[in-house]
């Protein structure tokens, strides 16, 4: 009974070993016929390309660049600035560099991906694309500055009413030409503030009868023709046709700066020193001779105790302290109280 139990042990022992054996070989046979272990898992590259505002860029071309040509890949962002690179290998080094027209090309700094990495990519903002344009100057001639000026000095007026027009601000002001002497003679007769100016001096001429034309519509028709014609003819012939002929400046110009002593002496001396055209500082040859000329042609038409000689120079030495006055009003007073043109180009 023993001897069976031991042989039908032993069997069972013999059996279960060789069930056991071929379990373990056939547990080792299927890793032998395993294929290749699986490759790692590709990366996502994305981005959003905006420009400095922050505004989305839509239509930019997106490069990712490898190390080998034939890894290289182009996308184009979308109507939101969004782009995507899939499947893109780990281990590898990567750029990427964004276009679009009218912006500088932007490129990342060099990528490289882990296994799977979902990688999003910052700061692709494309900035403005430098204009490289060749840009010829050439220097305005001395007529247009000139023209510029006289426009800057037709707006001037104290209190923003009564013309100044004959007074200059700039030191370096270019001298004026015939055309731009004339120019500013009719626009000082032509303004509205000049004939009510006229219109007020001849209502005090009729009030003190002088000249002597008469009272009445008549006597002031006659007294305000008279004061329009003096001025005119003082206007035009010492500031313009004069300082035509005789290449002299018909303005005043403002000095503003040093002691009130030299700006005191530099008004009074203006009445009979000049700037040339050349820049040069010469006799008032112009205003002086437009004041005789107009006392003379006075002579046409005022009445007969209000001509001669006398009279003429007598009004030229009067006009001659009046302009005097004038040019310290305009240093002391008048500079600061006068609307300056402004340059509008």
């Amino acid at each position: 009974m023993k001897g069976r139990l031991f042989v039908f042990t032993f069997v069972i022992f013999v059996v279960f070993a060789l069930v056991l054996c071929g379990r373990t070989a056939e547990a080792q046979e299927p890793q032998a016929l395993l294929p290749d272990a699986p490759k790692p898992r590709t990366g996502i590259i994305v981005g959003t390309v905006t420009d400095l505002n922050n505004d989305t860029v839509t239509g930019a071309t997106v490069v990712l660049a490898g190390p080998a040509p034939k890894v290289s890949r182009t996308v184009v962002s979308n109507d939101n600035g969004f782009f995507e690179f899939n499947d893109v290998e780990p281990g590898t080094t990567y750029q990427v560099t964004v276009s679009a027209e009218g912006f500088a090309n932007w490129t990342s700094p060099p990528l490289i991906l882990k296994p799977g990495q979902y990688a999003i990519l910052p700061g692709s903002k494309l900035r403005i694309a430098e204009a490289h344009t060749s840009i010829t100057v050439t220097p305005a001639s001395s007529e247009e500055i000139a023209r510029e000026q006289v426009k800057i000095e037709e707006q001037q007026r104290v209190f923003g009413v009564i013309p100044n027009f004959y007074v200059v601000y700039d030191h370096n002001a270019a001298p004026l030409t015939p055309k731009l002497k004339f120019r500013l003679a009719t626009k000082v007769l032509i303004d509205p503030v000049t004939i009510l100016g006229v219109a007020a001096v001849a209502g005090i001429n009729q009030a003190g009868d002088l000249p002597n034309y008469g009272q009445g519509a008549q006597g002031y028709a006659k007294r305000f023709g008279a004061a329009y014609a003096t001025g005119a003819t003082d206007i035009m012939i010492g500031g313009a046709i004069l300082p035509s002929l005789l290449h002299q400046d018909p303005r005043y110009f403002y000095q503003g700066t040093g002691t009130k002593k030299s700006r005191a002496w530099h008004a009074i001396s203006s009445t009979f020193i000049t700037r040339g055209d050349d820049g040069s500082r010469q006799p008032n040859y112009s205003t002086i001779g437009g004041d005789l000329a107009s006392a003379a042609i006075a002579n046409a038409y005022y009445p007969p105790a209000d001509r001669g000689p006398g009279r003429v120079f007598q009004n030229v030495l009067i006009n001659s302290g009046e302009r005097a006055l004038a040019n310290l009003a305009q240093e002391f007073v008048l500079g600061r109280i006068t609307s300056k043109g402004k340059d509008k180009k």
